[in-house]
């Protein structure tokens, strides 16, 4: 006759059994990326390993808060965000842990990549300047030193010093150049503002189409998107506007990273671990291109009509961790010449 130990001690067997079946097919996702072509990346990945995606969306800084106060109980294996900078602000706050995959360091460029695992990028995103066809010629800017020029006196518009973007935009121009040159880049671009810093980048692009501004900063995407849409509306918006990529013939244009690493209480950390070795492959890439215009992390994979037809561009090499590391200096220099 079986005991009630016994019984006990098989019952707990089972249900120690039954969660980690569980677990073992599930990993949770905790994402600032609110795109919903992510969602063909999540279903591809449970099509081809059975794991299913459990999600939860937010705001970059408010997830890494409620990872911290989660604490160890914390259900989040994957922390994914957008820029470099936002990255850098979670592992600054031990959100990850070093991961070291086979897969993600022979895919990846060591360029979009955390020098010692703790995060990776699996998207660029690069910051382009916008400019009105019908009323300035793009001969006279090639680069983003040039935004500076005193010629350019009223002609720009831009988003807030408080937008990550900018703040990344900034930090570049310190790694390249200096604190003193960067500040002084700045001082001149905030000169030449045509308005106030307001709305997004979408917003700018607007804004040149609308004779606002003859000259504005965002990522590429935004105008990918408006050339694509179903509106006519943005389409006339996007053939009012020319894009230009920045600093061809010197470092290239500034590219940033939509990224992802292991949450350090990760409860499904080899769940985890697979869906980043997941993005990575030419599968989620290609869907990072079509879905959402973004380029390709992983060399010659196929991108997507309007990226193609932009041809191959000299892209800035320098390490996108530099972006989060110089960021403290960029967002003081914003502070002291006055960009709101």
């Amino acid at each position: 006759m079986v005991s009630h130990k016994a019984k006990l001690a098989a019952s707990v067997l089972a249900a120690t059994l039954a969660a980690t079946s569980v677990s073992a097919s599930e990993v949770n996702l905790y994402s600032a990326r609110h795109y919903d072509s992510d969602q063909a990346i999540y279903n591809a990945f449970t099509e081809e390993t059975g794991i299913k995606v459990n999600l939860i969306e937010g705001k970059s800084d408010a997830l890494i808060q409620r990872i911290k106060r989660e604490g160890v109980a914390s259900p989040a294996d994957i922390l994914i965000t957008v820029d470099a900078g936002n990255l850098w602000r979670a592992d600054q706050e031990g959100i990850f842990q070093p991961v070291d995959s086979e897969t993600l360091n022979s895919r990846l460029p060591d360029t979009l990549r955390h020098p010692e695992g703790h995060w990776f990028g699996f998207s660029q995103r690069l910051r382009v300047i916008y400019y009105d066809r019908s009323d300035f010629d793009p001969a006279q800017i090639s680069q983003y030193e040039d935004l500076a020029k005193p010629e350019f006196e009223g002609e720009i518009c831009i988003r807030s010093s408080s937008n990550i973007y900018n703040q990344s935009l900034l930090a570049s121009m310190v790694e390249h150049h200096g604190e003193e040159a960067a500040q002084e880049w700045a001082q001149g671009v905030l000169d030449n503002m045509a308005r106030d810093p307001q709305g997004g980048d979408t917003d700018q692009i607007r804004a040149v189409a609308a004779g606002e501004c003859n000259l504005a900063v965002g990522n590429h995407y935004y105008y990918a998107r408006l050339l694509n849409s179903d509106d006519v509306a943005d389409r006339e918006v996007a053939r009012e506007v020319g894009i230009i990529f920045p600093n061809q013939d010197g470092r290239g244009v500034h590219a940033n990273i939509g990224g992802a690493g292991v949450v350090a209480t990760a409860p499904n950390k080899d769940n985890a671990v697979r869906f980043l070795e997941f993005l990575a492959s030419d599968t989620a890439q290609q869907i990072f291109a079509e879905s959402n215009h973004e380029y390709p992390a992983v060399e010659g994979v196929l991108k997507n009509p309007v990226l193609d037809s932009w041809g191959n561009l000299n892209i800035d090499d320098v390490n996108v961790s530099v972006l989060g590391t110089n960021n403290p200096e960029a967002v003081k220099i914003f502070d002291r010449v006055g960009w709101r």
